[in-house]
């Protein structure tokens, strides 16, 4: 049961590195062009930060949330969650790649 949600760490850890370097790039790109469509790319990508650092807190270091995911969490909810991540990490590896092409 512990393994999907140690699926789950790993994932937001993935998420997180491809973030921050979509925000390196997206940042210098505001810096260089000024326009908003780069600003609103390195403002979403600080949402996204945000929402999966706010997630690894949820599974890593909240008191009452880290027992539940790790040991009371129905098997579906845990199975439903990881496809979610897997999903945003399938994306984020997409839109790394375009962006670095």
């Amino acid at each position: 049961m512990a393994i999907w949600i140690d699926a789950l760490r790993l994932t937001i850890g993935v998420n997180l590195l491809l973030i921050l370097g979509l925000l390196s790039i997206w940042g210098r790109n505001y810096l260089q062009f000024r326009s908003k469509h780069t600003l609103g790319l390195f403002v979403f990508g600080l949402m996204l930060l945000a929402e999966n650092l706010l997630a690894l807190y949820f599974f890593l270091f909240d008191p009452v949330l880290h027992v539940w995911f790790s040991a009371e969490m129905p098997m579906i909810a845990q199975r439903a969650i990881m496809l979610i991540r897997i999903f945003e990490t399938i994306a984020l590896v997409f839109l790394t790649w375009i962006t670095w092409d």
